[in-house]
């Protein structure tokens, strides 16, 4: 149980320091953090919950051998996370199962994800053919001092299928980035060279990615009629009833007072896994809320393990009134919504009056933007293709994530505040790696009807738009 409980407390740290910096802002790690407590989070609160010592740890047990086997990626972090808050848990856990390729609902196998190594790239050259490859999404953007980069290609298959499949996708996702070249001249034509030390793209006449390594994947529904897809669907087992089924998450009944603070937590905890779409990012007070759930793990822990159930409860309205006073007043408004609308429970703490806010009447489109920033730390970029998705026509679309600093009207010594901005039907679109060498000088050129130009490091970043951005770069 201690174990379970460090775990989450890790999370929330983990989560703290990707956004103690928004300059080092890491959008897949709070993602990831928040994530693992999605069908985890119940089930640690039951474990908690019974002040017999030994029925504990069979809970907390049968929980921890369930997150293990939700996946190799999981049952690593859990090792992790574990290790740095001095737990070693591999002698605990049963032996890892091998990743295989699994089966749709139709029983058609599924393409794995794999490693980025020459043995699987030349898997690819039979079935599909990368050198007309055409950039659906490139997105590059900052985790904490590293660069990521997730690149998709629609790429032609060279086996049969029906007219009316949709076209295959191939997803790329790059770690530790090295090199990045890209324009709107380079969005046809794919060469992968997956080297023991390196990973490189080459995209059309002159793009370029570079990475220490990654992972792909083919999203194609098709799959299972490639060379590849058929050798697989001969050792595949077929799906079954049983394992087309997924299990359910180990847990029980909690009190009331308990379940309350089990739905506030897991709704934080959403809250926080919603950064993984970029719009939001700049929306959700991380270090608000990690500092409101800071130690949860162990203040659940000590509350779910009093004698008695009243007790117990008593205990749990405590932990949430503890969160709600380091949650600062706009917080507590929020839980106190959440506590009423997701667990009929209004009463556990008192809502904190409104402040009479001074009207503020928000920058229109068509005006400049007084006292718009002079420099810029640009933590992502990325542009989409136009595309048909799924019978829908989307237009081409570029969006920036920024690390701004204070505005001019403010402290000098606030901390920089994250900002992301959209555009539809980019006219240019450019990026080097060095528009991501931290603060570097930001200009905002035209005005509407005209195009509107963003260049940050004198080139290094340049996006242009007729449409304008949204919201404006202020």
């Amino acid at each position: 149980m201690s174990v379970l409980a460090a775990l989450l407390d890790r999370s929330v740290e983990q989560m703290a320091e990707a956004a103690a910096d928004v300059r080092l802002f890491d959008r897949e790690a709070i993602r990831a953090a928040a994530d693992v407590w999605d069908n985890n989070l119940f089930p640690l609160f039951w474990a908690a919950s019974t002040s017999r010592a030994g029925e504990r740890e069979r809970r907390a047990m049968t929980v921890l051998e369930w997150m293990a086997g939700l996946g190799e990626r999981r049952r690593a972090w859990m090792t992790e996370q574990a290790a740095v808050a001095g737990y070693d848990i591999e002698p605990l856990l049963p032996p890892p199962v091998p990743s295989t390729p699994g089966r749709d609902y139709r029983g058609h196998v599924m393409a794995p994800q794999c490693r980025l190594a020459r043995r699987n790239v030349e898997e690819l050259v039979p079935d599909y053919d990368l050198a007309t490859g055409s950039v659906r999404h490139l997105r590059v953007e900052r985790a904490g001092t590293r660069l990521t980069a997730f690149l998709q290609v629609a790429v032609d298959r060279r086996f049969a299928v029906d007219e009316s499949a949709p076209p295959a996708l191939l997803d790329v996702w790059l770690d530790d980035v090295t090199d990045v070249v890209f324009n709107l001249s380079d969005t046809r034509g794919l060469v992968l060279d997956a080297g023991a030390r390196e990973t490189g793209i080459a995209l059309g006449p002159g793009g370029r990615l570079r990475a220490a390594g990654g992972e792909y994947r083919l999203d194609d529904r098709s799959w299972h009629l490639s060379a590849a897809g058929r050798r697989a669907d001969a050792v595949v087992p077929p799906r079954t009833r049983r394992s087309g089924r997924p299990r359910r998450p180990p847990g029980g009944d909690l009190g009331s007072d308990a379940y309350a603070a089990a739905a506030l937590l897991h709704h934080a905890m959403v809250e926080l896994r919603s950064v993984r779409y970029a719009a939001r990012a700049d929306h959700v007070p991380v270090l608000k809320l990690c500092r409101a759930f800071a130690g949860a793990g162990e203040a659940i822990l000590a509350a779910g393990s009093q004698h008695g159930a009243r007790r117990r409860e008593t205990a749990f309205r405590g932990v949430i009134r503890a969160w709600a006073g380091r949650g600062g007043p706009d917080l507590t408004r929020w839980f106190a919504g959440v506590l009423r609308g997701r667990a009929g429970r209004p009463d556990i703490i008192e809502t904190p009056r409104a402040p009479d806010a001074p009207e503020r009447t928000p920058p229109s489109r068509g005006t400049e933007v007084s006292g718009a920033p002079t420099q810029a730390v640009l933590v992502m970029a990325a542009w989409t293709a136009a595309h048909t998705d799924y019978r829908t026509e989307r237009p081409a679309a570029a969006q920036l994530q920024f690390a701004l600093p204070p505005r001019a009207d403010e402290n000098p010594s606030e901390p920089w505040r994250l900002r992301t901005v959209d555009c539809a039907e980019p006219d240019a679109f450019r990026l080097r790696t060095d528009a991501f060498q931290g603060p570097g000088p930001l200009v905002q050129a035209g005005a509407p009807p005209a195009a509107r130009g963003l260049d940050l490091r004198q080139g290094a970043l340049y996006v242009a738009t007729g449409a304008g951005w949204s919201p404006p770069v202020s």
